[in-house]
């Protein structure tokens, strides 16, 4: 792996209960970056979003051959080793979901349990702590006051950005975006866009998106699935001038 590839991934396939799902897959993803995996439903975008951290075997039948190096403390980690713990893995390459998953407790303990749990740091540092990841998502004004009522008291877009917080207090090493976007609306959207624009510049993110607009607006590499397979990568610079343009071409792709 070269300095600015953050993972890389070899010859990797995935089954559910007998049925293969991702074939032969091998593909790089580069730092400073965020990569869309763009294809239509079905086409093993998020089955190869959950292979990065292993998120695949929790579900029944899975079985996972090939490799996934990733750049972890400057180290290249294999994270199909059977020595990989599977916490710390997925501590570091931290993935935000669809819709929120806010935990049954209040705002603020959503983030300090989670720190004090995986880190053990002291109640002090981890309120500390998530009060600047509430600042980094664009959050903390809009719910200093509100700290300790229950996080489903939130909006949507709130709780979203809370789960985001959570995330980035563990100080991931790579963000993993399974169309972190989808059930909110459109303002709530563009706030936790803008969240990535600036995140990207010190954590790699690996993104599956539903929207070609949102695709193009975030993306600076994209790779393009179908029936399992990358099909193609693309570099934004590749692109066509003019967003409709853009869109166009990616949607030609799929």
């Amino acid at each position: 792996m070269s300095s600015n590839i953050c993972a890389e991934i070899k010859n990797l396939k995935v089954s559910f209960k007998g049925r293969e799902i991702l074939h032969n897959i091998s593909t790089q993803f580069e730092s400073g970056k965020i990569t869309v995996l763009i294809g239509r439903s079905g086409a093993g975008k998020t089955t190869l979003l959950r292979a990065v951290n292993r998120l695949n075997e929790v579900f029944d039948g899975c079985k996972t051959s090939g490799e996934v190096v990733l750049e972890l403390k400057g180290l290249k980690t294999s994270v199909y080793d059977s020595r990989m713990a599977l916490p710390q893995l997925r501590r570091s390459a931290g993935i935000l979901f669809q819709t929120p998953n806010p935990l049954p407790m209040t705002l603020i303990k959503n983030i300090t349990l989670p720190l004090e749990l995986a880190r053990g740091i002291s109640h002090t540092a981890a309120v500390e702590k998530a009060e600047q990841m509430l600042r980094t998502v664009g959050l903390y004004d809009e719910v200093k006051d509100r700290l300790n009522v229950p996080a489903s008291e939130l909006s949507g877009g709130q709780q979203q950005r809370m789960c985001l917080a959570r995330v980035l207090a563990l100080e991931p090493e790579l963000l993993l975006l399974d169309e972190p976007t989808a059930s909110l609306d459109r303002k709530s959207s563009e706030i936790i866009e803008d969240c990535f624009t600036v995140l990207k510049k010190d954590i790699p993110i690996i993104m599956v998106s539903h929207s070609l607009a949102q695709s193009v607006k975030l993306g600076d590499s994209f790779k393009i699935m179908r029936d399992g397979n990358i099909v193609k990568e693309i570099e934004s610079s590749e692109l066509p001038q003019g967003t409709f343009e853009k869109e166009k071409y990616l949607e030609e792709l799929l």
